[in-house]
């Protein structure tokens, strides 16, 4: 159906609604499927009207569609069922039971087996999870909430829950169109014409010469109002709004300095005074003609959108309905059309090479871009020539005149994020702020000059923000961050000038502003408080609560006038409000944003006119005057949930965030004037002697890398190159194969993968709320994937079922979906008074999938993983958990090991300590339990492994790691994973990957990688134990036979990472798939996560190398042979 005749629908809904044609109107919704009418449906849920509620589901969804149509359907009939016991009813039950429930035993077959025992009590609130189940009408309304949500999330359903935008009786005005065109159309045009059908053209009979009637006088057009003043305040009813109530006005504070002759915010400050606007026009709004009704009317649609009427002025005698108020100081001049104004067109696609956190345009140089990442890198782009002129990495410029805790924060986890970057107000300054501690001011001198010019340790904890002022006339660096603190600098010199405290969490953001003669800061903390300050000590002036009570920015209109503030709750509910300055109060709340965002929207005004956030995949607009949103572009795909966004001072130019860590430059006509104009410059200049040289692509740079300077890099360099600013050799550090001499090497080669088109990955879709990812695991059924990032939330991808994956595992085929109940709440860890980024996380997960136990240095949280919901928690610290193992025999027994060298054997049922066992002398890094051989194996940053008898939990065997000689390596971590043969397990240590026996706990294979290579980062066997899949510093992933730890297949970055990407990007963590063997997913340094599986037609990695001893087929067959390392040649 075209988008016309889908249009027209709603049109006839709409009639049809007015003319109280009520069943006409909902069959119409649901045969159409175009508007889910949420009112009709709540209706139909009180009253129990359960086979119309079905059928007017039907009409949307099937019970199959997807999990959350399924719990949909499921709710509706599990209520019909529960009245029918109540009522004691037992052969309506039986009837619900086979007829409408039996269908979800498929699913869930245990559930529907408790379902059907409810037959057999006298009560059904006799079962413990029924016990508070109410009244019906109570119980209705309940399951109400919970449908509404599941509606709500459910993408079947979206943009099919609300109804466009449209003036009352449309349809009778486009036939009165219609008819006054074929009207003036009439050779004879009368006066009055009598119309008395439609079913054929108007003509007049008789000539008299008149003109066309006007529309307000067609007696077709019914209700629509005439022209003429407001109506009274009383006609507005319910729909009135109310104000909150809020503490002393904004405008207090400005003005209580003795300096200050008058107040620094009055009545006006934006635009509106008292005296010229009565009380009625400050809040206009229309009640819709009938408040029962769910269809709204279009009367808040745009002033600028519509035609004026003739001779009427802009601010008074205007009919509500048609148009609304325009106040001084705000109006538009000019006629808008949204899609010809605001950059829309994709001009430039930039590859910044890891995840954009934070853009800016330069205040005069209007297409120069400054970016900071996600991994600690500055860029400098030239978007009319496509110029990165200038490339950074994060480095702490002295080392030695940072705080303690700093350079300890730093030994112990080099990666950094950008979690802000600015331009000064002139642009001879830039500022970066980190999220360790540290902000950096670099001056600017044009082209791709830039020098250091001030490095401040400035916050303990995160920068979270990061702004310039000009308070006193002196420019100043404002900075925000975790220590809950606001502090003023001097750019010039560095010097602290004030510190601001009251704020009693982490403070988010700050707004340095001025009115009049008066300079203050906004500023929002995580908890949602909102203070200001003046530049003095005499605290904070306000204290308010934003919308969402979480991560919130502030903003000014370009002219200062008009103040505006985007936030996103902890379960991902965005806003932007404009306040009203001078009363402290939300003035208008903009519509249009997601249920749920995936992340923190970030928003930017531009021209004084219009806002933009990034959210739902896109970049949605809205013109300040007006709640509704005004458009919205998807920027040909390929953008997260939750795009950073930032526009150029004029408006022209708008950069957003992809991605594949990149940055597409979206233009209007203007824009793309001044990109053409540059890139005729830049065409021009090259063409002289004295050209500028190109910017260098680091990746390129790295190949071009001699093997003499490849086989000096130490893992050493590497280890600290974070510190010292040398991240970028990463990139140059590549493993390399020296193929064996013998004539088996002529017949057998390495499988080198380095390009995407050689085997299948997918990145997962993102959240931009995650830093990087410190542990991944497949879920026993193989149909999702389970996150933990370093900030102590989890993230769930799950695939469904479709045409493309009849079983619904997970594949690198078919993108899955970031999945979250309907609730819409995360699971995310205690974190204590941690800092979770410097904790150690683990989590298991139980056999079933059921539950997720997990820690990220505070408490362990046990998770229910169908609802996210917080089962328990329990043990905190200290000390911490640092690795958790369920036992394969007893769900509720878990081991659990500490940061203190201990592993304790905990009851999850009983609440109790069983054991605590006492072996290694450093925290614990890797658990494994057998059930063939009733051990458990552990592994520490001692680099010592130790066997337990799970009987008794006495201590069998332990052994230290055979490190290489010549390798120095600091406290690292040792996993162990058991083979399926549950007789041998798999060590994997930096310097190593090792394969022992456990009854003699004796190596029987090792394979240790050159001097020259970077350091393991993780490996893990394949569901089936005969490869191991491997990862590196250096991004490359290996993939080994078990057996004898021959390398067969290696996979370069360049295969899944995009051209150009940072080199502080590398796998963290790797797991393979619970029951496809050649395929495994990678976790990412930079948040990403990525699914790897061979080319259908190889459908393997590589091809196994020669066997040298017999068969290779099993573990059984490769008994301890050879020195350790012996393998090292390869590599």
């Amino acid at each position: 159906m075209s988008s016309l005749s889908r249009e027209l629908v709603f049109l006839i809904l709409q009639f049809l609604d007015e003319e109280k044609f009520k069943e006409t109107v909902h069959k119409l919704e649901q045969e159409s499927g175009f508007f889910f009418n949420m009112k009709y449906f709540e209706d139909e849920v009180h009253n129990g009207n359960w086979d119309e509620v079905e059928k007017y589901l039907s009409g949307f969804t099937k019970v199959d569609d997807n999990r959350y149509s399924m719990k949909i359907f499921f709710e509706i009939r599990k209520q019909k069922y529960l009245e029918a016991l109540d009522k004691h009813d037992r052969s309506k039950a039986v009837e619900i039971l086979v007829k409408d429930l039996k269908v979800f035993a498929t699913f869930n077959e245990e559930l529907f087996k408790e379902i059907t025992q409810l037959l057999t009590l006298e009560n059904f609130r006799e079962n413990e999870q029924l016990s508070k189940y109410g009244d019906t009408k109570s119980a209705r309304a309940i399951m109400l909430v919970e449908l509404k949500k599941l509606i709500e999330a459910n993408p079947l359903f979206r943009d099919k829950l609300q109804f466009p935008n449209l003036k009352n009786s449309r349809l009778r005005t486009l036939i009165n169109q219609s008819l006054n065109w074929q009207h003036q159309l009439c050779k004879n045009p009368r006066p009055n014409p009598d119309i008395k059908t439609l079913f054929v053209d108007h003509s007049c009979g008789q000539p008299n010469g008149a003109r066309a009637p006007s529309p307000a006088n067609n007696p077709l057009l019914g209700s629509l109002p005439k022209a003429g003043g407001f109506p009274p305040l009383g006609a507005h009813g319910p729909f009135q709004p109310t104000p909150a109530p809020v503490p002393a006005p904004l405008a207090g504070w400005m003005s209580n300095p003795s300096t200050v002759t008058h107040p620094a915010v009055s009545g006006g400050a934006i635009g509106l005074t008292a005296s010229s606007i009565p009380a009625a026009l400050k809040h206009p709004r229309t009640p819709p003609t009938n408040p029962s009704v769910d269809y709204p009317s279009g009367d808040s649609d745009h002033v600028t959108k519509r035609t004026r009427p003739m001779g009427i002025p802009d601010e008074v005698n205007l009919p509500v309905n048609v148009l609304p108020v325009t106040f001084p100081g705000h109006g538009h001049s000019q006629t808008f059309n949204a899609p010809d104004d605001l950059p829309k067109a994709v001009a430039r696609t930039l590859n910044q090479g890891s995840s954009p956190m934070s853009m800016d345009f330069h205040p005069l140089q209007q297409t120069l871009l400054l970016v900071g990442t996600n991994v600690g890198d500055i860029a400098l782009w030239e978007v009319g020539s496509r110029e990165r002129l200038v490339s950074k990495n994060f480095k702490v410029w002295d080392l030695s005149a940072c705080s303690m805790p700093l350079q300890a924060a730093l030994v112990k986890d080099p990666a950094v994020s950008v979690n802000r970057v600015i331009w000064s107000p002139d642009g001879s300054l830039f500022g970066v702020a980190y999220s360790r501690h540290i902000v950096q001011i670099y001056s600017y001198h044009g082209g791709d000059e830039v020098r250091q010019h001030q490095e401040i340790d400035a916050h303990v904890g995160g920068v979270n923000d990061l702004a310039f002022s000009h308070p006193n006339k002196q420019l100043c660096v404002i900075t925000c961050g975790d220590d809950k603190t606001i502090k003023v600098w001097d750019a010039t010199n560095g010097t602290k000038q004030y510190t601001f405290e009251g704020h009693e969490a982490p403070v988010y953001s700050v707004c340095p502003h001025y009115k009049e003669n008066i300079q203050f800061i906004f500023s929002t903390a995580v908890d949602g408080k909102i203070k200001a300050w003046l530049y003095d000590n005499m605290g904070s002036r306000v204290d308010y609560e934003a919308p969402g009570r979480w991560c919130t920015t502030m903003a000014y209109s370009a002219d200062g006038t008009r103040l505006f503030s985007c936030g996103t709750s902890k379960d991902g509910e965005s806003f932007i409000v404009e306040w009203n300055e001078s009363e402290g109060a939300v003035k208008r709340t903009y519509q249009g944003f997601r249920k749920r965002s995936l992340g923190v929207v970030q928003f930017d005004t531009t021209k004084n006119r219009y806002l933009a956030a990034g959210d739902d995949f896109c970049i949605k607009f809205w013109d300040m005057d007006n709640v509704q949103p005004l458009t919205s572009f998807d920027a040909d795909g390929g953008l997260p949930a939750s795009p950073r966004i930032r526009f150029n001072k004029d408006g022209s130019l708008l950069a957003v965030s992809t991605n594949d860590n990149g940055i597409k430059i979206l233009v209007n006509s203007d824009g793309m004037r001044l990109l053409r104009t540059l890139e005729n410059l830049s065409y021009d200049a090259s063409r002289t002697p004295e050209a500028p040289k190109p910017a260098i692509n680091p990746i390129s740079a790295a190949a071009a890398a001699t093997s003499a300077a490849l086989a000096d890099r130490s893992a050493s360099v590497v280890a600290i190159a974070g510190m010292n600013g040398d991240a970028r050799s990463l990139g140059d550090v590549k493993p390399r194969i020296t193929e064996e001499s013998s004539d088996k090497s002529k017949i057998w080669k390495l499988t080198e993968i380095s390009e995407p088109s050689q085997c299948r990955s997918l990145r997962l879709p993102e959240n931009l709320r995650v830093t990087k990812i410190s542990r991944l695991i497949f879920t026993n059924s193989g149909n999702a994937i389970l996150a933990l990032a370093s900030n102590a939330i989890h993230l769930l991808w799950k695939w469904q079922r479709s045409d493309r994956n009849s079983n619904g595992k997970a594949t690198a085929s078919v993108p899955p979906q970031l999945w979250q109940p309907s609730s819409g709440i995360l699971m995310t860890n205690d974190v204590a008074d941690t800092n979770p980024e410097e904790a150690v996380p683990c989590f298991a997960l139980s056999k079933n999938d059921s539950y997720v136990m997990s820690a990220s240095g505070g408490k362990i949280s046990l998770f229910n993983m169908m609802t996210f919901k917080t089962m328990a928690t329990f043990m905190p610290p200290p000390p911490a958990a640092t690795f958790l193992a369920f036992h394969p025999q007893d769900n509720n027994i878990i081991a659990i090991g500490m940061d203190d060298s201990t592993i304790q054997i905990y009851n999850v049922r009983v609440d109790e300590v069983k054991s605590k066992l006492k072996g290694h002398s450093k925290r614990i890094t890797g658990l494994a339990f057998s059930h063939v051989l009733n051990v458990l194996v552990s592994s520490g940053a001692d680099s010592q492994l130790c066997v337990w008898n799970t009987d008794g939990w006495e201590k069998q065997k332990a052994r230290f790691l055979q490190v290489p000689a010549g390798r120095t390596t600091a406290q690292s971590d040792t996993r162990v994973q058991f083979h399926q043969d549950q007789m041998h397990f798999l060590v994997v240590h930096e310097t190593q990957i090792a394969i022992y026996e456990t009854t003699k706990l004796e190596c029987v294979k090792q394979w240790v990688p050159r001097d020259s290579s970077a350091p393991i980062t993780h490996a893990t066997f394949s569901c089936d134990s005969q490869l191991v899949y491997a990862s590196f510093l250096d991004a490359t992933v290996c993939v080994f036979n078990a057996a004898n730890l021959r390398l067969r297949c290696r996979i370069n970055p360049s295969a899944y990472l995009p051209a150009g990407v940072s080199s502080n990007v590398h796998p963290l963590v790797i797991a393979a798939h619970p029951s496809e063997p050649n395929e495994f997913a990678l976790g990412l340094s930079d948040g990403g996560v990525h699914v790897f599986e061979p080319l259908e037609s190889e459908n393997k990695w590589g091809v196994p190398p020669p066997v040298e001893n017999g068969s290779a087929s099993s573990m059984a067959a490769t008994p301890s042979v050879g020195a350790p390392g012996s393998e090292q040649a390869q590599r």
